[in-house]
């Protein structure tokens, strides 16, 4: 089939419009037509043709290029949708009188399974039914995802192109809109400068991957429960070898989109807390703004203003607004330390990094993995424990100059260790608060002896031994210090934030 081939297609999808031409029972058939496919549902499933065409991204003109890609569209979403991606199959017969599976083929399909289109996280958001539990489930999925793939090679060049992504954007953008984009344009440039260096360290690192590439909430599904990616790009391997960190920015930038912050910081901080990839932070913004204008420039294509002109906004918003801080934690095991700082990042869209979770990386144990230390000894000893806060102070330090907000959930009964993260806030001329969380030695006790499934080992004789231990607020850090004994005090939340300068 050769350019002119569109028109003979035209005439097979017509036909596939006839519900009886296919091998398996269907009601009716539904056609849906993107600028590059047309997707035929037919009963439980979903036929995918590629278009005789070539937009310049991509060159589907000939048959053996459709069938290529379609392979590859199995190939590369079988890693996260498997229970959605089936096969290719073959359209033979002739243009009007189609056979689907059968040889020889004049036309190929990707054969999906369907699945009810209003579980796609976009609608499940715009109906306020994206649940925290769904982020989390997705966020371990990808980080999962992640860490299986293979690094690309040094010398590949991927991951370090974004730049001519963000510009190729504005300048499409320009054919559609009489806005003046050079203002967002210039903060872009100056971002990437300053990330330059990190990209391309990052992807000698390994951090370069054959990721999804196009991981919108619209190309994830709520499937029998568990969000599964799909429709990744499988045209441009530019577009898909690219940093984990710029594959995380897309559903970040699309749940912000959405109006949905505190979600959208709880997916960032489960996905780097299973990683530990806070150092990815440091491009991590320019990601997000590039996602946005990428997205801007589709709306426009489309004719969608108002969604052009909302993403230009998130991305200016995204490059401009920078308001760092540290909070460090303070309160012995049981207190409810964690589950603060779990409400604190999704209130105050911060960063969290907890020492339960980075003492047992350090030790090469996962989160939930026992090490069955004793009281001060094994990955509790004091040596790991000075390399623990050393470790949190590095992080902290990090994801600080990286422009974002730091909230350090740690016991911090050590007024010397207060006094090295206070410092650390002073010489970046940073606001810092430390959280002070208390409870009755009965709730104490009684939260200990309930945990489950904890990166926390701390048990009664722990609580024990750091109570005796454990060295109290000094009167220089009361400056900084807000007492929570009631999560849902909103007074205290306020006196927090005006504290953080955030109000």
């Amino acid at each position: 089939m050769t350019e002119s081939g569109l028109t003979d297609q035209r005439r097979i999808v017509t036909a596939l419009l006839d519900a009886r031409r296919y091998p398996h029972p269907a009601r009716t058939v539904k056609l849906v037509e993107t600028h590059v496919s047309w997707v035929l549902l037919a009963g439980r499933y979903a036929y995918k043709i590629k278009k005789a065409v070539h937009p310049g991204f991509l060159d589907f003109t000939t048959l053996a290029a459709r069938l290529y890609y379609c392979n590859e569209e199995i190939r590369l979403n079988c890693r996260t949708a498997s229970s959605i991606y089936l096969d290719v199959v073959p359209i033979g017969g002739g243009f009007d009188d189609p056979a689907v599976g059968s040889l020889p083929a004049m036309e190929y399909a990707v054969r999906m399974k369907r699945f009810p289109s209003g579980n796609t996280l976009d609608r499940l958001a715009a109906r306020g039914k994206l649940l925290p539990v769904h982020l989390d489930l997705l966020a371990a999925k990808i980080a999962s995802f992640h860490e299986n793939l293979p690094p690309a090679g040094i010398d590949s060049g991927y991951g370090t192109g974004m730049l001519e992504i963000a510009r190729a954007s504005f300048s499409e953008l320009r054919k559609f809109l009489d806005d003046d984009f050079s203002k967002l344009e210039k903060l872009a440039c100056d971002e990437y400068a300053a990330c330059a260096d990190c990209f391309a360290e990052r992807l000698k690192q390994g951090f370069v991957r054959e990721c999804h590439g196009d991981l919108h909430l619209g190309n994830i599904a709520l499937v029998r429960g568990s969000p599964t990616p799909f429709d990744c790009i499988e045209f441009d391997p530019k577009l898909r070898w690219i940093d984990v960190m710029n594959e995380m920015a897309f559903p970040v930038m699309d749940l912000l989109f959405h109006g949905c912050p505190g979600l959208a910081c709880r997916f960032l901080n489960a996905y780097l807390e299973r990683t530990g990839d806070y150092g990815g932070m440091k491009g991590f913004r320019f990601h997000l703004s590039c996602r946005a204008v990428v997205r801007a420039m589709v709306d426009a294509m489309r004719g969608n203003g108002s969604s052009c002109r909302k993403h230009l906004a998130l991305a200016t918003e995204i490059l401009s607004k920078r308001s760092p801080f540290l909070i460090i934690t303070h309160g012995l095991p049981g207190s409810g330390k964690t589950t603060w700082s779990q409400a604190a990042l999704e209130r105050l869209g911060a960063i969290r990094i907890r020492s339960d979770v980075e003492r047992k990386r350090l030790a090469g144990l996962q989160s939930g993995e026992r090490s069955h230390s004793g009281i001060a000894s094994g990955i509790y000893s004091p040596d790991a424990s000075r390399a623990t806060y050393s470790r949190l102070l590095d992080l902290a330090r990090e994801v600080l100059s990286s422009g974002f907000p730091v909230i350090v959930d740690a016991a911090f009964l050590s007024a010397g260790e207060r006094r090295r993260f206070r410092n650390l806030a002073q010489n970046l001329s940073l606001p810092f608060a430390i959280a002070s969380l208390k409870a009755p030695r009965s709730s104490l006790e009684e939260r200990i002896l309930e945990r489950k499934n904890d990166a926390s080992e701390a048990d009664l004789a722990v609580l024990d031994a750091l109570e005796a231990s454990s060295e109290p607020l000094q009167p220089e850090e009361w400056d900084r210090v807000v007492l929570f004994s009631c999560m849902r005090d909103e007074k205290t939340w306020e006196r927090l934030e005006q504290g953080l300068g955030l109000k």
